[in-house]
């Protein structure tokens, strides 16, 4: 067997085997045993007709062809294991020549990845603030959800809720019916039936309202149509606020006794829930400028891999059967679209995984058990003790997916904490800077 290799762009290797008359010769007889016991040669017993009657009755053909597959299989093994090529999936094979079998077998191999000065990223963190305002919005988003509806008497007007019967008509034909069905008159305009608040405004309790209104992209081929829509206001009632006090403040539990105490609970909150979104958005500033300096090259198997990944997400997300193939027929997408629509947040996940690996490996970042059962220990609490959850991640899959995801987060925590430290020795240049020029240093 003679082998010569080749290094191709993509992270792939190129393998030239050519095998000779020997090697050929005896995966032929190899052939002859694999097909003349699986064969039934008339005259004779399986396993039991000589190889001339076999190439008889099957062809010769037959038996290269089977004699090649063998050599292929078993030639390509040892080519691989000879050049040490670390192959990461199959090969693409191109067959030069059958007998004596001689092929071109692409293989892809794994990603390089060689990541630039990573000291260098400097980001400087966002101050969070939290204002009256963003306090205010919280308890007011608090007093409508315990607010209770009262029926009234008088007109319609923004933010009651209406029971309806409504009947829409598109050229005599009923697109919209509905019977008691309650409809809130939202403020702003409707994003599926654009005007239908607007028009109920005013009405009263017993009265039909007659109306025209051009339907939305919501109802696909009948959008833009004009709809003769009949509504029967069949009840209005109207949102009662519950007052702001220390009694309000207190039906909501978690320990809090008075407003003031509710409002700085909300404010923490807030706080927290602002610094997460800052932390994520540096997380992400942090990774893309580690993938722009980084110099990558990796398979496309690997693209193809994370595509099939995401369409499997996004049919669980749709949850029906076939409902991925109802969705590309009313978005009018062939399959292959969606794959190459799929294929840029592909192509991220893959960077951005092999920068985080290649970084977590540089920077020599572990897990010790401990950590992992602390992760462990923490999703199952999380998930109130729910026995399902304690079963997944203590089965070896759960626990290594468990742990996979802490590592990939401590490796994105070293990143960020090296992108806003701040150097001890630019702080103290800073200093000395200050103190000759006569100035503080801030």
């Amino acid at each position: 067997m003679k082998v010569t290799t080749e290094r191709i762009e993509g992270s792939r290797v190129v393998l030239n085997v050519e095998t000779d008359k020997d090697e050929m010769d005896k995966s032929m007889e190899k052939a002859y045993r694999r097909l003349a016991a699986k064969t039934a040669v008339p005259g004779f017993r399986k396993g039991k007709a000589p190889r001339p009657m076999l190439e008889r009755y099957l062809g010769r053909e037959a038996l290269v062809e089977e004699a090649a597959n063998l050599l292929l299989v078993e030639t390509y093994d040892k080519a691989i294991e000879e050049q040490k090529v670390e192959a990461i999936a199959r090969p693409q094979v191109e067959v030069i020549q059958v007998e004596p079998l001689s092929f071109k077998a692409t293989v892809p191999v794994r990603p390089t990845v060689e990541l630039g000065d990573y000291h260098e990223i400097k980001f400087t963190p966002e101050p969070v603030v939290v204002t009256d305002d963003d306090v205010n919005e919280a308890l007011e988003r608090l007093l409508n959800m315990r607010a209770t509806w009262e029926p009234v008497e008088r007109e319609a007007k923004t933010d009651d809720l209406l029971n309806i019967d409504v009947e829409g008509t598109v050229e005599g034909k009923v697109v919209v019916s509905e019977k008691g069905g309650w409809y809130p008159l939202s403020p702003g305009p409707s994003s599926s039936l654009p005007g239908f608040s607007e028009q109920l405004e005013g009405a009263k309790k017993g009265e039909e309202k007659a109306f025209v209104l051009k339907l939305s992209q919501d109802f696909k081929e009948m959008a833009e149509k004009e709809c003769n829509f009949k509504v029967v206001v069949n009840d209005i009632k109207q949102k009662n606020l519950p007052d702001l006090d220390d009694e309000f403040a207190k039906s909501l539990g978690r320990g809090i006794e008075t407003v003031d105490a509710l409002k700085e609970k909300i404010l923490v909150d807030i706080r927290g829930e602002k610094e997460r979104i800052e932390k994520r958005k540096l997380e992400d500033k942090a990774i893309e400028a580690l993938v722009a300096i980084s110099r990558l090259e990796y398979p496309d198997i690997l693209v193809q891999d994370e595509i099939e990944h995401l369409i499997e997400e996004r049919k669980q997300y749709l949850g029906e059967k076939d409902s991925l193939e109802n969705y590309l027929k009313n978005a009018k997408k062939t399959v292959e679209e969606f794959r190459n629509e799929l294929k840029p947040g592909a192509e991220d996940i893959i960077k951005r995984s092999l920068v985080l690996d290649k970084l977590a490996e540089l920077e020599k970042i572990e897990l010790a058990d401990s950590e992992v059962d602390a992760e462990v220990e923490r999703v199952i609490q999380g998930a109130n003790n729910d026995e399902r959850v304690r079963q997944l991640f203590s089965s070896p899959s759960g626990r290594q997916s468990l742990k996979r995801n802490l590592y990939i987060r401590k490796t994105i925590d070293r990143l960020v904490d090296i992108a806003t430290k701040v150097e001890e020795t630019a702080l103290l240049e800073g200093k000395e800077g200050g103190k000759e020029n006569g100035e503080p240093t801030k």
